[in-house]
């Protein structure tokens, strides 16, 4: 399966089987997925996700795209208060891919 809740926790460093943080990181999943639907990536009518069922696909069908996805929302969700790094200069490295990873699935989708 490929489950974006599952996918997202592994990307943070969580086994799939723990629970303790799910409705955290679930609040930040849609934070971000909110997020791309404003950017115009994804589902025009928006998407959340409410458990480990909702799956990239129901997302976004394209398979080029899928995978950058899964990164910027493993990213977004780490800079928005899940496991936010303490360092300074780590910080600043993922608010950067971030911010690049929001500029080339901005070009993507303009050439769609």
């Amino acid at each position: 399966m490929d489950s974006i809740l599952t996918s997202v926790k592994k990307l943070l460093g969580l086994p799939a089987d723990y629970e303790a943080f799910d409705p955290d990181i679930i609040m930040y999943i849609n934070t971000v997925l909110m997020i791309l639907s404003q950017m115009g990536v994804g589902p025009k009518e928006g998407f959340f996700i409410s458990d480990k069922s909702a799956t990239w696909n129901q997302f976004i069908a394209d398979p080029v795209k899928v995978e950058a996805v899964k990164a910027y929302v493993a990213v977004k969700v780490r800079l928005l208060g899940f496991d936010v790094p303490q360092s300074s200069v780590t910080k600043e490295a993922l608010q950067n891919t971030a911010s690049e990873m929001e500029w080339r699935l901005n070009v993507e989708h303009d050439k769609g």
